[in-house]
């Protein structure tokens, strides 16, 4: 008896040389969709993907390891895309204060309107993660080197207290706090969190009321 899936694979014609990327692409796509539509990984095998490609599962594994290398390569899209949301946020804004403001609202922004992903990206247990998606790889991306370069500029303008002078250490410390915020509206969105961008907006500034220079 044929399967559905074997179906729908005999109608995808064979490919032709040099169309490997292109089908790689599609299957990116469709996992990326299927997770968002579904808001959970759970819901995205390597079967279920290969059944709405038109291929079988082999297909898939020729060019992924396996569901966890399929997983985070759709989020590296998401990486991409949070470095341009963030970009975007601070794009124009001259003081550094402000634009470090913009920065932790935009990323609290971006985890709540792409949950799953998110979670992904910056929930997942090390053990469980690919190569290429650990801690260090997080801290040496173009999204943190962002938010560096920022408290960098407020160090340099003195608008930090004096003593506070280590870049580094400042930012692991704001991408601490915007991350508790994200990872808890993520995690638990059952709780009767503020609709208004007012209470994300008041959160931001509060988290550099400790670090900013008086006057």
């Amino acid at each position: 008896m044929t399967t559905p899936a074997t179906t729908a694979a005999s109608r995808r014609p064979r490919l032709r040389r040099g169309e490997g990327r292109q089908l790689r692409d599609e299957i990116l796509a469709t996992a990326e969709r299927m997770l968002l539509d579904t808001g959970s990984q759970d819901a995205v095998s390597i079967r279920a993907v290969a059944d709405a490609v038109g291929v079988t599962p082999p297909s898939i594994y020729r060019h992924f390891d396996d569901k966890a290398a399929l997983i985070f390569d759709v989020c590296a899209r998401h990486f991409a895309a949070l470095e341009d949301h963030l970009r975007r946020a601070c794009a124009g804004i001259d003081d550094p204060v402000d634009r470090l403001t913009a920065l932790g609202t935009a990323y609290i922004g971006f985890g709540i309107a792409n949950p799953e992903p998110y979670r992904i990206m910056f929930m997942t247990r090390p053990d469980s993660a690919p190569e290429g998606y650990q801690g260090r790889e997080l801290a040496d991306s173009a999204s943190f080197a962002l938010l560096l370069d920022c408290v960098q500029q407020c160090i340099d303008a003195g608008r930090f207290r004096p003593h506070l002078t280590d870049a580094f250490r400042l930012s692991l410390g704001f991408w601490a706090r915007v991350h508790g915020l994200t990872s808890l509206r993520v995690s638990k969105p059952d709780i009767a969190w503020p609709d208004d961008a007012g209470f994300i907006e008041d959160y931001a500034e509060t988290c550099l009321r400790g670090v900013v220079r008086d006057g």
